[in-house]
């Protein structure tokens, strides 16, 4: 849905697809970055265990572009989600909100108002007597053994609050999840968020580990969240993506779920917009 094709009432809620996982909200007087990778066309990000993956793609806005923020959500401590960019042009009086043992990460490189959730905790913001909170969601990266030598990972859901009784915009982050069993507890908690934004790409490392969603898992996702609007992400920025955007299509439309999906590209802002009129 291109930015100037869609209608929204005010407040005004916007969402820009920078690359890989980073997108840039901005929910009435909040701004918020998600998992920051502003490394460029042929950089090296480091994945840990001495694995690394090269950028394929240039990130459609600069970090010095970004403006003022008010908090980063980081989804879990991997080279593809906080970069070396992120380290040095990050304001590191930045309030962060990810996993606990990123949070440790975090503090020790500067950044001291880092804050670890864990599964179902909340970290809530306040600004011009509104307020958006950062609910931690299940997330697994690896299955089997593989899950102890990943970090651990976490989905988020996002809820801006104009007002005490009112949400006007429940947003879902995937996290690099895999389909997992404990994702059900998530509808059951939050049912039919105004958008889920998915980290796919069937990330696969050496010997064969998957470690995100790829198109079926992906279509799953958006079976079992029934969002307003599903936005595709992490699918084509490092050459461990190996489940590229077009099977994702290609396996929703199928299903029949196609118009229930949002393609942004790189640089691209849309309008967000609640799927009702007041939530509770």
């Amino acid at each position: 849905m291109p930015d100037d094709n869609i209608t929204t009432s005010e407040p005004r809620c916007t969402l820009q697809f920078i690359g890989t996982a980073t997108v840039l909200l901005r929910l009435g007087p909040f701004t918020v970055l998600t998992d920051p990778n502003f490394l460029h066309r042929g950089d090296l990000a480091y994945l840990g265990y001495g694995l690394t993956s090269r950028r394929l793609t240039d990130p459609g806005l600069e970090i010095n572009a970004l403006p003022p923020l008010d908090v980063v959500v980081l989804s879990h401590m991997h080279g593809d989600h906080w970069d070396r960019e992120a380290r040095k042009g990050l304001d590191h009086a930045v309030r962060v909100v990810s996993t606990p043992k990123a949070a440790r990460a975090l503090r020790r490189q500067g950044f001291r108002n880092s804050t670890g959730l864990t599964t179902w905790a909340s970290e809530v913001l306040r600004k011009d007597g509104q307020a958006l909170s950062v609910t931690a969601m299940p997330g697994r990266h690896a299955r089997g053994i593989a899950r102890h030598l990943l970090p651990p990972v976490m989905g988020s859901m996002i809820e801006y609050r104009p007002r005490p009784e009112h949400v006007a915009l429940r947003l879902y982050l995937s996290g690099d999840t895999l389909l997992v069993t404990d994702l059900r507890a998530i509808p059951t908690r939050y049912p039919h968020p105004d958008v889920a934004v998915l980290h796919l790409g069937g990330t696969t490392l050496p010997g064969g580990l998957v470690v995100t969603m790829d198109a079926q898992e992906g279509a799953d996702l958006v079976e079992l969240i029934r969002p307003g609007t599903a936005v595709p992400v992490h699918y084509d920025d490092y050459k461990v993506f190996k489940s590229p955007l077009s099977e994702f299509r290609a396996e929703v439309d199928r299903r029949g779920l196609g118009g229930s999906v949002t393609y942004v590209e790189r640089g691209q802002t849309i309008h967000l917009s609640s799927t009702s009129l007041d939530k509770a």
